[in-house]
């Protein structure tokens, strides 16, 4: 699955980095960075868990 992220919805409030630090992560500017698209076996349920916490539903994912 890709991970997908809306930012012109996304605050940057960090949520996503704190459950799934491998694959969200802040820039200097507090801006999201996506570190990889995919998904992993390793990841998924860390993304997964992300993904609802997003309180802007800012991200999602694709098959």
């Amino acid at each position: 699955m890709k991970i997908k992220v809306d930012f012109d919805l996304c605050e940057s409030n960090a949520l996503c980095v704190a459950m799934a630090p491998d694959v969200f992560e802040l820039d200097d500017d507090d801006y999201l960075q996506l570190l990889t698209e995919d998904t992993t076996p390793e990841n998924i349920d860390a993304v997964q868990r992300a993904v609802a916490a997003c309180p802007r539903t800012a991200l999602s994912l694709e098959d």
